[in-house]
């Protein structure tokens, strides 16, 4: 059984494969201040929940975007799961040609889900993934990573207009009666969702004007299944990409 394992600013997703199956599957909160311990007796504790043991897994894999917790996962799944993770960085093999104008400058999790795009679904594609930003990928036909585009992630906007204004108040992101919001609440919630939406289609139809139209759009990350319930451009729901791509990564370097 292979643990897959990615950290991300805001939520670290786990998910456990038994070959090419997901299985159990889990979002935390990622917390900057946890040691490896603490972490260490997550792990435990969530494969103790899903009726396994450390000894069950036969590798672990992280591909993470937070440095300062990269080293804290290593640890805990060391000490805790007897397992030495493969990380995903520039020595490991990923199937995806990177043709960013700096390709050390590209997040883990952007090359690791460009592999499972290439293999799950073929380009030309775009992925977009909701996160703690809103990211949108460009692959080629050939499976190329070209580069992309990002913006605020939907939280990050509703947070800032709760902190940068005197009386707009905290939302919880849900569909409001209609465009027009007759209340504060129903407004900001309007504007967050249905305008994040118009965000996502204009973005795909110009990704789709520069790689032609049988582009594929995927989304993924955690509100990916909120937003493609209100726009058609969505294709393919897939939450869990990052982790599909983790343990297709796993395959091309276990060998090693």
């Amino acid at each position: 059984m292979l643990l897959t394992i990615d950290i991300g600013n805001t939520n670290i997703t786990l998910g456990l494969y038994q070959g090419e199956q997901l299985g159990p599957r889990w979002r935390l909160a990622t917390a900057y201040e946890h040691m490896p311990d603490e972490y260490g007796l997550q792990l435990v504790g969530l494969l103790s929940h899903a009726g396994f043991t450390p000894a069950d897994l036969e590798g672990a894999i992280l591909a993470s975007v937070v440095p300062p917790l990269t080293g804290k996962l290593v640890e805990a799944c060391r000490r805790y799961l007897q397992q030495d993770p493969l990380v995903v960085d520039a020595g490991v093999k990923t199937g995806v040609r990177i043709r960013y104008e700096d390709p050390r400058a590209v997040g883990a999790d952007r090359i690791v889900d460009a592999a499972a795009v290439q293999r799950l679904y073929g380009g030309p594609a775009c992925v977009v993934d909701f996160g703690t930003a809103t990211t949108f990928d460009a692959i080629s036909a050939e499976g190329d990573y070209l580069g992309g585009a990002i913006a605020p992630g939907i939280q990050i906007a509703a947070e800032a207009l709760f902190l940068r204004t005197a009386k707009l108040p905290r939302v919880d992101l849900q569909r409001p009666p209609a465009a027009i919001g007759r209340n504060t609440t129903h407004a900001m919630q309007s504007g967050l969702l249905f305008g994040y939406v118009s965000l996502v289609e204009g973005m795909v139809a110009r990704f789709r004007k520069e790689l032609g139209p049988n582009m594929k759009v995927i989304a993924t990350g955690g509100l990916a299944e909120v937003v493609a319930q209100e726009t058609q451009v969505l294709e393919i729901i897939a939450p869990w990409l990052t982790l599909d791509g983790l343990r297709i990564i796993w395959d091309m370097n276990r060998s090693r």
